[in-house]
């Protein structure tokens, strides 16, 4: 696909669809509630446990939109106590490899970015 085909696709509603799906997967604890389940189904209080600095309820909210959005699965299970487990998708599995790209070049272009920060920083700008 050329650089124009991507543009047109990206740009093809007004940039809304892109938008809306990268506000979801981009926000504060999306892609560490994805990168901990692709470890495997966990419950709740195990994925909690897993990333520090999520509270419960952003951590609920968050469990809430990915299942709304196709990409976590929720299984409750008739029992006392009442037990629920969180996973993955197939379409949720299918965000691993992109967001493990963009961290990899997010890893691996840190140092000219902070250099790049620091450079306009003393132009006074």
């Amino acid at each position: 696909m050329s650089q124009y085909e991507h543009t047109c696709m990206i740009k093809g509603d007004g940039g809304r669809t892109v938008r809306a799906v990268l506000d979801r997967i981009c926000d504060k604890w999306t892609l560490l509630v994805v990168a901990t389940l692709d470890e495997g189904r966990l419950r709740f209080t195990d994925l909690h446990r897993h990333i520090p600095g999520v509270s419960q309820r952003m951590l609920t909210l968050t469990l809430r939109n990915l299942e709304k959005d196709g990409l976590v699965s929720r299984t409750a299970y008739a029992e006392v106590p009442p037990r629920v487990e969180y996973a993955l998708t197939p379409m949720g599995k299918s965000l691993i490899p992109p967001a493990l790209a963009l961290a990899s070049w997010a890893v691996e272009h840190n140092a000219q970015i902070l250099a790049s920060r620091d450079a306009y920083g003393a132009r006074g700008e």
